[in-house]
Order: C-alpha cells, then structure tokens, then sequence
C-alpha cells in the first residue's frame, strides 16, 4: 500500500463514519455497529478486491482503545452539571451500576461453568464474566443525545460508573490470582479508590489552576498529554486512573461548586468558560476520530465464521438474557418507575474488548497463562456485543418512534391534534418527550 493509498483509506473512512452519524441520527442505529461492520467489509472483501495485506499487532488496538476511553470519559465529564438536586440521581445510578456489575457478573460465571466445557473454577469463569458485565459509555454517550435531561443524566453517569467499576473489579481479581484473600482484597480495595479519589481531587484542582493560566495559544492538547500521562501512571501503580479523568472533568465543568470561599478567588470563570468551550469540541472530534478507527479495527479483526455456530448463540443468548433480568429488576427496585427506556440501554463495547485482550495476552509469574479458558469462543463476545446493541437501537426506536408520529401527525393538513382537546397527565408527558427527543437531538460525539 502507498502512502497516497492509505491517506485515501483513512480519509475515506472518516467521511464515511461522518455519513454513519447522520444514519444513527435518523435511525437511531448505533454507528459503532456500522463501524464494525465496515471493518468486517473491509477485511473480507476491500483487502481481496485492492490486493491488500491486512496484518495488525492487536497492541496496536488496545492503545487505541485506552486513549479513545480517556477522551470519553472526559467528554462525558464535561456534560455533566453538578447540582445539589440531581445527588439522589446520581446516587442511584451509581447503585444500578454497582450492583448491576457483581450479579451479572456472577450470574454469566455460572452460565459460563456449566454451559462451557472445560471452565475449570468460578474464578476463571468471574474473570471473563466481569468484562461481558460492563456497560459501553463509548456506545451509550453518544446513543442518548435525544434523551431528555433526566433520563439523558441516569444514563451517562451509570455507564460510566459501569466503566469505573468494572476496571476496578477486573484488575482487583486479578491480583487474586497471586493467592490474596478476599479480606486482602477488600483492602486493597477501599485503599485503592481512596488513594485515587485523593490524588485526583488534589491534581484536578493544580491542573484547572494551571489550565486557566496558561496563556499560550497551544494548550489544549497539552492537558491532553498530562491527562493520558497521568492516565498511564495510575494504570502503572494499579490507580483507578479513569477517576482521575472523571474528576478533571466534573471540576473544570463545574468550577462554582468546588471553588467556593477561599478558593473562589483562584479561578476566573470568565477564563475558564471559553478555555472549558474549546476544550469541549477538541475532546467531542478527538473521541470521534479514536472511535472510528477502534470500531473499525476490531470489526478487521472479527472471524464471521465464529457466529454461525449454534451453541455460541444460546450460550450469547443466556448470557444477554442473565444481563436483562439483571437489569430489570435493579431498576424497578431502585429507580422504581419510568425505566423506559433505561431498560435497553445496555450495550457492551470498548470496555469488553479490551479487558478480552488483557486476558489472552495475561501472563502468570510462571510464564503460563491461567486465565484462559479454552473453549471460551470469542463470538460469544461479538454476538454479546451486537444483541445488546440492537436491543438498544430497537429499544431507542420505540420509544423516539411513537413521539415522531405524533409530532408527523402534527405536520399534515387535516392532521392537527386539537389543541382545546382535554389531555392527559401521560400525554403532557409525551409532548416533553417530544421536544426533547426529537426538536433537540444533536451530534453529541456519535
């Protein structure tokens, strides 16, 4: 392949991925699912027709992937406004997120057990389970732009407390593996995410201090470079490092609620707001771009002849339907009611696959890896992947689909809705619904 050849290719792909948010938009498919299948198309029958040699190192796919996560996060950080009334809501989803992820997690561990043949201990099965556990806010951020504030809210917090946790639980058994018991584990724990809530509240206040006085015209991708800096660090000292991002994040979009008093007086917020503006967009491209590539990628490196096995889609199926049940019954306990349409919005994604990379590429002090189970077939993982996925999309189209027609019903001569007509409490609902659904969808990353 030329230079010209593979500028042409990269170009091509980015428009193209342009293309599959306007589609996204319209249909509320998510484009990761287009990405992936363009992948797929690329590999299948692009490298055969233009004679290409296609021959990725996965690392290659798992740095991406870090640093596309990074730019999520913090793209997700800087939507989030911080007030006193939406504490219940976070907190909530922050229970959904946590107890979502230990029962799914146990209860596709025991699918695994004995639905796999060869799955030789529970721990084994937790670790692959943990991953297929972990909601996806690489698909789910940009998938509920149309939501309206609330719902929109429940949702970017939980899947990326989902994301947080997640790594936190996978790497936690993984140092079980060295013999540490559970109270160890529990320690280290508690240590750990103190630790990390400390630093990263202490470095978020230096770095936003820093951030405002900077008067250079190149900055941005400056802060950039420490946040992935910092990121690898933490990731090096077994932090929860996507903390430190969070916390950058909620600091910088929320500047009156963690500098007060004293602190008030060393921030600008007539500085910050335009720098924070800015730095909005750079992160909203830059995850757009790490996310086009990654999809793409991964979708190269997918075998469709690992999806026409039989047993690979009911054990998928058993595991999709563990995560629903799951699901359901979590938010009718603790969000109680109007879980629509929460309920299906619960993809799996980046996160998976790059825990699924540590696993293969995992390496005990003895130089053999104990964590693999031998006949854990990775379609599981696509087609994991692809129906939650589409339950999402269909769960998005019903729910937006009702109020289009209602608002389409609006636009046709003979159509008008009769205004003096006595509505409802629900249909007050729905014209809220409405506005925020349809009138205010935008671009938010994909």
């Amino acid at each position: 392949m030329t230079t010209y050849t593979l500028i042409i290719a990269i170009s091509s792909i980015i428009i193209i991925s342009f293309i599959f948010n306007i589609v996204a938009k319209r249909t509320n498919i998510p484009s990761v699912l287009l990405l992936i299948g363009l992948g797929v198309c690329i590999k299948e029958f692009g490298a055969d027709y233009f004679g290409i040699s296609i021959d990725f190192d996965p690392g290659i796919l798992e740095i991406i992937g870090n640093v596309g996560l990074v730019m999520i996060v913090l793209e997700a950080a800087l939507d989030l406004d911080l007030k006193r009334e939406k504490m219940g809501m976070i907190w909530r989803s922050f229970l959904v997120a946590l107890i979502a992820l230990v029962g799914s997690s146990f209860a596709i561990a025991y699918i695994i057990i004995y639905m796999i043949p060869g799955s030789a201990s529970l721990y084994q099965a937790l670790i692959y389970a943990i991953p297929l556990s972990i909601m996806s806010s690489a698909i789910i951020i940009p998938s509920v732009g149309g939501l309206k504030g609330s719902k929109k809210e429940f949702m970017v917090y939980e899947s990326t407390f989902s994301d947080i946790l997640g790594i936190m639980f996978f790497y936690f058994m993984l140092e079980a593996e060295a013999g540490a018991t559970a109270g160890k584990i529990a320690i280290d724990v508690g240590l750990n995410i103190g630790v990390t809530i400390l630093v990263s509240i202490v470095l978020s206040y230096i770095l936003v201090y820093i951030f405002q006085k900077l008067t250079s015209q190149v900055k941005l991708f400056l802060v950039i470079s420490v946040l992935m800096m910092l990121y690898a660090l933490g990731k090096t000292f077994h932090l929860s490092s996507l903390l430190i991002i969070l916390t950058f994040g909620l600091i910088l979009n929320n500047t009156p609620v963690f500098f007060r008093g004293r602190l008030s007086k060393v921030v600008n917020r007539e500085t910050v707001k335009p720098i924070m503006h800015d730095f909005h967009i750079l992160t909203l491209e830059s995850a757009f771009v790490i996310r086009t590539f990654f999809f793409v990628l991964f979708g190269m490196f997918i075998t469709l002849s690992s999806i026409v096995d039989w047993r690979v889609a009911v054990i998928s199926l058993a595991i999709v339907g563990a995560l629903y049940v799951v699901r359901f019954i979590l938010l009718k306990l603790i969000v109680q009611r109007d879980i629509v349409p929460q309920l299906y919005i619960a993809p799996r994604g980046l996160i998976t696959i790059l825990l699924f990379f540590v696993i293969d590429s995992h390496v005990g002090e003895d130089g053999i890896n104990h964590l693999r189970i031998v006949n854990f077939d990775t379609g599981i993982l696509l087609f994991v992947i692809l129906i939650t996925s589409l339950v999402m999309t269909l769960g998005l189209i019903i729910y937006r689909g009702d109020n289009v027609k209602d608002v389409l019903l609006n636009q046709m001569p003979g159509m008008k809705v009769d205004k003096d007509t006595d509505l409802s409490e629900q249909e007050d609902d729905y014209d809220d619904i409405i506005k925020h659904n349809v009138e205010e969808q935008d671009f938010k990353g994909f």
